[in-house]
């Protein structure tokens, strides 16, 4: 797993304040988070053998993160301690409503380097799959995939690559993008569930077996060079959609790594999201016999 860690930090309140004007804040949650640790901790809820390629600071913040993720069962080795530099700070001020708003400090030595990548080569050729989140940069992300794809590793990616998008997308066996990062793939606004399957054709014919798009909010669509497959979102009481992106790419990866077919696979991501956006919070909350009640 390679992405992001960072203190997510959630502040749930009535309703936004005006300027010049306060909000009480009615619940405050404080937790490991950015979607590197949220899906790596997915996973780890799940069984799965996972280490973690991230970047945090020298500062307490970013010791008592490390510490959290060891006890949650990832492994931290490739967690890099960088010098001089804050841990990422990730504030998402969530209404009553469910409206929510995010403020993010990520500093820039927090972002994964291509020599991080390089000194987790080793664990990388080892691994069964490996999960690439696209917010780190393109050259980043790139060697880490090459590096899984000369190995004969599964290659995963989550988002859309800013730069490098057809070295990116040849090198992918699953990609998976949510309805912005959907169309800046698409090159276009995706207004329909046709539409999300016209754009995965296209994104598959360019190197992944699997994309897996959001479909205008109404859901999501699996597609494959053999067809497609439509999944409505769960009738749930949504709470707070951070993390139901994470939760989803997470127990994608669980289902493939352990010989699930897409269909099944599918259906397990989409129950693990649903039930990540029942509560406040990007952190995850799950387990394998959850799942298997919706297959």
């Amino acid at each position: 797993m390679l992405g992001q860690v960072a203190r997510d930090l959630v502040l749930r309140v009535p309703e936004v304040s005006g300027a010049g004007e306060s909000a009480t804040v009615r619940e405050r949650l404080e937790m490991l988070g950015g979607k590197g640790a949220n899906q790596a901790v997915a996973l780890a809820q799940l069984g799965v053998d996972v280490s973690l390629v991230g970047v945090v600071g020298d500062d307490r913040t970013g010791e008592c993160l490390v510490a959290q993720a060891g006890s949650d069962g990832i492994d931290v080795s490739h967690v890099v301690r960088r010098s001089g530099t804050e841990t990422a700070l990730l504030v998402d001020v969530l209404e009553n409503s469910g409206q929510w708003r995010y403020l993010e400090h990520v500093p820039g030595p927090t972002l994964v380097s291509e020599r991080d990548v390089f000194a987790a080569s080793e664990k990388i050729r080892r691994a069964r799959a490996v999960l690439i989140q696209l917010q780190e940069p393109p050259e980043t992300a790139l060697q880490a995939a090459r590096i899984a794809r000369t190995a004969g590793v599964r290659v995963i990616l989550d988002g859309a690559p800013s730069g490098l998008k057809t070295e990116l997308l040849a090198c992918a066996d699953v990609l998976r993008a949510d309805r912005r990062e959907a169309e800046m793939l698409a090159g276009k606004e995706i207004r329909s569930v046709e539409d999300a399957v016209a754009a995965g054709r296209t994104l598959v014919d360019r190197g992944p077996s699997l994309v897996v798009l959001d479909a205008a909010g109404e859901g999501n669509v699996f597609v494959t060079r053999s067809g497609h497959e439509f999944l409505p979102l769960p009738d749930v009481e949504v709470v707070d959609t951070t993390g139901g992106g994470d939760a989803l790419i997470a127990a994608l990866t669980f289902a493939l790594v352990t010989g699930e077919p897409v269909p099944v696979a599918a259906r397990m991501a989409v129950a693990a999201s649903a039930r990540t956006v029942q509560h406040a919070g990007g952190r995850p909350q799950l387990s394998r016999a959850a799942l298997s009640e919706y297959v």
